[in-house]
């Protein structure tokens, strides 16, 4: 069975472009993204590494660190880091993870076991697999797992939505409804009774009984 959400992320050490990491380690008591790539010099990746440099701080205004990872050495990861800069107009300056002997893609169940040889033989396709987003909380657990195909670029400001939701419920007993941003009404939490709710949030709106909608708590 593969990695579900509120399990705890698994914990490796690997390579790095910043150096060898122990993940867990390295996270401390942030919230953490960990995005990953197929192989080197994809068309794609290259678009979204650029855009994630471009945004960064973005996300470490949210208390989150970012870290890729691809299926090749880390020596490919700075060669790559060049062109990434020169056709998208910003260096990663985030780990990147070298994944040449298939580890971590096989730890977070994103490539088969059975999974060995040479990562320089392999092609794109042969590690299509290896295109999820990973957020993780500062206790370690998964809270989101995204997979997209090789051919769909991913929406990172869809993943600082979601960060936003994230840290937003982990603080206040609320959901947030569909297509929510900062901001916006959320949504009283189903396991939170009526007594209880007016304690917290005094009034709300109710169109039916199981929905309460209030402004978001800051």
């Amino acid at each position: 069975m593969g990695l579900q959400i509120n399990q705890e992320a698994p914990d490796f050490e690997a390579e790095t472009t910043h150096g060898r990491i122990r993940f867990h380690e390295w996270i401390g008591d942030s919230w953490a993204v960990l995005f990953s790539h197929p192989k080197d010099f994809t068309p794609v990746c290259t678009t979204e590494l650029g855009y994630m440099a471009k945004i960064q701080p973005e996300f470490e205004r949210r208390g989150v660190k970012i870290i890729g990872l691809s299926v090749d050495a880390t020596e490919d990861h700075e060669r790559w880091a060049d062109d990434i800069e020169e056709t998208q107009g910003a260096r990663p300056t985030y780990p990147i993870i070298g994944d040449a002997d298939f580890t971590v893609s096989k730890l977070y169940g994103m490539l088969p076991a059975s999974t060995s040889g040479d990562a320089k033989e392999r092609t794109p396709a042969d590690n299509q697999t290896v295109r999820n987003v990973f957020v993780i909380g500062p206790d370690k657990k998964i809270k989101l797992i995204l997979v997209y195909p090789m051919t769909t670029g991913r929406n990172f400001d869809e993943v600082l939505r979601v960060i936003d939701s994230l840290q937003l419920t982990a603080t206040h007993k609320v959901a947030t409804p569909v297509n929510w941003k900062q901001g916006e009404d959320v949504i009283i939490a189903g396991s939170v009774s009526n007594e209880e709710a007016e304690q917290l949030f005094g009034t709300w709106r109710a169109p039916k009984p199981y929905l309460r909608i209030v402004p978001q708590p800051s």
